[in-house]
């Protein structure tokens, strides 16, 4: 089963590479960009045929290591069709 979990910064939350990539795209000339935040996406293979279970194991990874949870959101999304 794969997985990929989008963890992005919370509202609020400054977020000064998605400044920089907004200035960046500016002075290529990519106008009318405007509030560029930027975030991980990470991608798992699991050994699981139980998504329920997959889907606990994985907010435990995310609540434990992958995401910063007082700055950080966190979205799961699984692929049961492997």
């Amino acid at each position: 089963m794969k997985a990929t979990i989008n963890i992005t910064l919370k509202n609020g939350v400054l977020d000064p590479q998605g400044k920089a990539i907004e200035n960046a795209l500016g002075q290529l000339g990519f106008g009318g960009v405007n509030g560029v935040r930027q975030g991980k996406l990470i991608e798992i293979d699991l050994d699981e045929s139980d998504a329920d279970k997959a889907h606990a194991n994985l907010t435990d990874m995310c609540e434990q290591l992958l995401a910063n949870t007082v700055i950080e959101n966190y979205d799961i999304l699984i692929d049961k069709s492997e």
